[in-house]
């Protein structure tokens, strides 16, 4: 899935989790100086950010399927390799890197199990392949109010739970059905505080990813109903979201 909205739009709406989450996740592929990265579906950059942090930008490579998610972190993170790509197809010899990783990415590939495949085949023997993706399936991901207000308003809508790797051990499933063996998975957690609740709302009338496409397809009425709705489920004052992501990590 390519996202047809501008870079800030996407870290309005999912950066104050991606970010935090990067730092877990890097940790979970034990990322450090001297490893080469490949970040798969790097978006405007909030993991490839941490792999150079980490590893140096020399040592960092990235693609990213969105023109302008691409060009994004190019400008924001001048040295790495980052190329206009899929999953699918990795524009990478066998073997090419210490580690591949997919941060909040799986569950939008066209076809999961080819883009981790190929991520394994671009690794290198015993490096490590590994992915996460908010478990929207168990009620724990950021969107979990939202959509919980959605199916309180329209019972038919589709929410994000069906989607690729997101309930409990589908992630490893998939894994296993790109031949990566060796998997283990655990859970990553962040917290996130807004200030208010317009702060929490604003990002989700920008159009990104399903839960900003579905409310720009509402009408004015029911935009509003949704917005209250939602306002209803909140506390008042800061609004404190805790986002749990499944992660599997594979040794090839």
């Amino acid at each position: 899935m390519s996202f047809d909205v501008s870079a800030d739009a996407y870290m309005r709406f999912m950066g104050r989790y991606s970010e935090p989450l990067a730092a877990r996740f890097a940790d979970l592929a034990g990322i450090r100086r001297g490893q080469r990265v490949l970040d798969v579906g790097c978006g405007p950059g909030a993991l490839t950010a941490e792999l150079v942090s980490r590893a140096g930008a020399s040592a960092v490579s990235a693609v990213e399927p969105s023109a302008s998610f691409a060009a994004a972190s190019r400008e924001r993170l001048p040295g790495v390799d980052i190329r206009l790509s899929a999953a699918e197809r990795l524009p990478f010899p066998d073997g090419a890197f210490d580690a591949a990783m997919a941060q909040l990415v799986v569950h939008f590939m066209t076809d999961p199990v080819a883009g981790l495949r190929e991520m394994g085949r671009v690794t290198r023997p015993g490096g490590v392949v590994s992915a996460c993706v908010w478990d929207h399936a168990g009620g724990r991901g950021p969107l979990t109010v939202f959509w919980r207000a959605v199916r309180e308003l329209d019972p038919s809508a589709d929410d994000e739970s069906g989607l690729a790797g997101v309930r409990e051990g589908h992630l490893a499933e998939l894994f296993a059905q790109a031949g990566l063996d060796d998997t283990r998975v655990t859970t990553l957690t962040v917290r996130v505080r807004h200030d208010d609740f317009e702060q929490w709302w604003e990002p989700l009338t920008l159009g990104v990813g399903p839960a900003g496409m579905y409310v720009a397809s509402l009408a004015a009425d029911r935009r509003a109903a949704l917005r209250e709705q939602c306002r209803r489920l909140l506390p008042a004052g800061p609004v404190e979201i805790s986002a749990t992501a499944w992660a599997a990590a594979s040794r090839t």
